[in-house]
């Protein structure tokens, strides 16, 4: 089975093409366990399936479907890198005539624009953060979980929390240490309020236009970037009071741009998306 390593902001992925490869929706997940182990497969965070679907009709834009399965088997609902490696791989495979498409992943359509080239610079529109506890979905008594207390073994954090098409956490922080999210990031993400667990961003506020954020992704653990998780994190913050509706958000991977939009209340990132390799497993 051929396929392509890619990396957006270091959130690497295993892109299998479904219009050159034939694989098993029952089988996606158990592949994706396999060559996503860093020391016996090809590793990665997560594999990206990715097929091209019929036009809606002669007007409309070009089609793709990506599904998505992280390294522990589990399937993801979104992916924000991942959506913008899915662009780039479509636009130099010549799938895209055009800079414009659309992308179907978790039954959501997000329409995705190429800015730039060299380097490559995507804009994926990801839609309105859902903000109502129940829909999230995060236990609590309240209709909105913002600003709220979440107890610890260690200590007392706050959190809000939003959905990206996916469950986040985003809690603040003075200062988002490896060993604070691997300390308290799993016992969130995996605790009794999230009840299909969740992702878990470290946030610091640099300034109202620049955040600085770690997280800790359910399915995977920590990454270098997590485009939803920064979706998520400009949400928050601008409902907290903390930033504008706008902001370049730090990782460790690179940066990533959020716009909340004011008109349309959809939020949009920008970003790199690069390929690093192509490969072909015989075993799998």
């Amino acid at each position: 089975m051929k396929f392509t390593k890619m990396q957006g902001c270091g959130n690497d992925y295993i892109l299998i093409d479904e219009e050159k490869e034939t694989v098993e929706e029952k089988e996606k997940g158990k592949i994706a366990k396999k060559l996503c182990d860093r020391h016996f497969g090809v590793g990665a965070d997560g594999i990206l399936y990715v097929k091209k679907l019929p036009r809606e009709d002669k007007l409309s834009l070009e089609r793709f479907s990506m599904e998505i399965y992280n390294m522990d088997g589990s399937k993801a609902n979104m992916c924000g890198n991942g959506m913008r490696c899915v662009a780039a791989y479509v636009y130099k495979m010549g799938y895209l005539k055009e800079k414009r498409c659309n992308v179907i992943c978790g039954g959501a359509v997000k329409g995705i624009e190429i800015l730039k080239e060299e380097p490559l610079q995507i804009r994926v529109n990801m839609g309105k953060p859902e903000l109502m506890a129940q829909k999230i979905p995060v236990l609590s008594a309240s209709d909105f979980v913002i600003n709220e207390t979440i107890g610890d073994a260690f200590e007392v954090l706050r959190m809000t929390c939003v959905s990206m098409g996916n469950p986040h956490a985003v809690i603040y922080v003075e200062s988002p240490t490896k060993e604070l999210v691997e300390r308290i990031g799993p016992k969130i993400a995996y605790g009794p309020r999230f009840p299909e667990h969740t992702n878990v961003e470290f946030v610091k506020v640099m300034d109202r236009e620049h955040l600085t954020l770690r997280v800790w992704e359910r399915g995977v653990g920590e990454t270098l970037a997590c485009g939803t998780g920064c979706c998520a994190a400009l949400v928050a913050s601008y409902i907290n009071g903390l930033t504008e509706r706008k902001v370049t958000v730090k990782l460790l991977g690179g940066k990533l741009c959020c716009e909340w939009d004011s008109e349309d209340a959809n939020v949009y990132l920008t970003g790199p998306a690069k390929f690093v390799y192509e490969g072909e497993v015989k075993d799998y």
